[in-house]
């Protein structure tokens, strides 16, 4: 099965891309409802009190709506993201807003947070079977000003807090108009303090569910450590390293890049994370692992976890088979 898949993979890759990444979800999602199931190792990590079977996931971008979350859970992951998602439902950017690089193995995405609403997604949370753990990544409607995104975020926090695992406040989209300003110090602290400071009420009903930051790795060694230090004063559980990059050629102009190009940005950004941090601190690895080679350097290089996106969008389901069959 995995090299039928392996081949509807590479079939896929001659349809337009932001229709075949509907085409191969929809497709997992048939074969899953036959049956179809991957049963790999176990290797038990305990991160910010959560227990995950293997220490690899499914990065947010791929299932925005939840609409995929069983199917996703049987091919052997240890969590999965959703995401990210905004209060209310928007459709994103003008198409064609996705873009394939073969020879590099990359993408380039200016997609704009296009999903269905949180209420959508919480009804997505409320039905899934698997008890593999599930974080959520939030951010803000783009007609919301900068001032007033916490309210967004809040507005997100409350409505998916008691459904999901954990929570990952994005700011580090290149793709919503003035989000990454957010990555300013003064900035970060406005937006941080009051979703910290719900998080903690939400607890008292619900249970401590942790929250993690997701970063650009378009910051330099003082931005990065200037956004650790704020992390630490307002009590964050946890970093995701890293977004997508701006640093591209790409024709389409604007828009983040993912993939192979990514590996060395994001990587060097997750080792400046975790020197700051020091050994405890957790930290989810994302960007640019399209091979267990990769998967390794993250780990060595400081991840607890590790998210891959574009990877799976090459390889299929294999690349999960490869990083964690021993």
């Amino acid at each position: 099965m995995l090299l039928l898949l392996k081949i509807i993979t590479k079939t896929l890759h001659f349809i337009p891309p932001e229709m075949s990444h509907y085409l191969a979800l929809y497709g997992l999602k048939a074969v899953y409802l036959c049956g179809f199931k991957i049963d790999l190792p176990e290797e038990i990590k305990y991160l910010s009190g959560i227990q995950f079977n293997n220490k690899l996931g499914i990065a947010a971008g791929l299932d925005k709506n939840g609409d995929f979350i069983d199917c996703l859970a049987s091919l052997g992951v240890g969590f999965i993201e959703l995401g990210t998602v905004t209060p209310l439902s928007q459709n994103g950017n003008k198409k064609p807003r996705l873009f394939r690089i073969r020879a590099s193995k990359a993408l380039v995405n200016k997609m704009g947070f296009n999903n269905k609403g949180v209420d959508h997604l919480v009804s997505k949370l409320r039905e899934r079977k698997t008890k593999i753990p599930v974080g959520v990544s939030i951010g803000k409607n783009f007609e919301t000003p900068n001032e007033l995104a916490h309210k967004d975020y809040i507005c997100c926090l409350e409505k998916i807090y008691e459904f999901a695992d954990y929570i990952a406040i994005n700011i580090s989209s290149p793709n919503t108009k003035d989000l990454r300003d957010f990555e300013a110090e003064n900035k970060l602290e406005n937006l941080i303090k009051p979703v910290k400071e719900r998080q903690l009420e939400l607890t008292k009903d619900f249970g401590y569910k942790p929250l993690f930051l997701k970063i650009s790795p378009d910051n330099d060694q003082k931005d990065v450590e200037d956004i650790c230090r704020t992390l630490l004063k307002f009590s964050i559980d946890g970093l995701i390293c890293s977004n997508t990059t701006v640093n591209h050629n790409h024709p389409s102009g604007s828009g983040g890049l993912s993939g192979k190009p990514l590996l060395g940005p994001s990587t060097e950004t997750l080792r400046i994370a975790r020197k700051f941090l020091g050994d405890e601190f957790p930290i989810i690895a994302s960007g640019g692992v399209m091979s267990k080679e990769d998967y390794l350097q993250k780990i060595d290089s400081g991840a607890d976890l590790v998210q891959i996106y574009t990877g799976f969008i090459y390889e299929g389901p294999k690349l999960i088979n490869d990083i964690l069959n021993k």
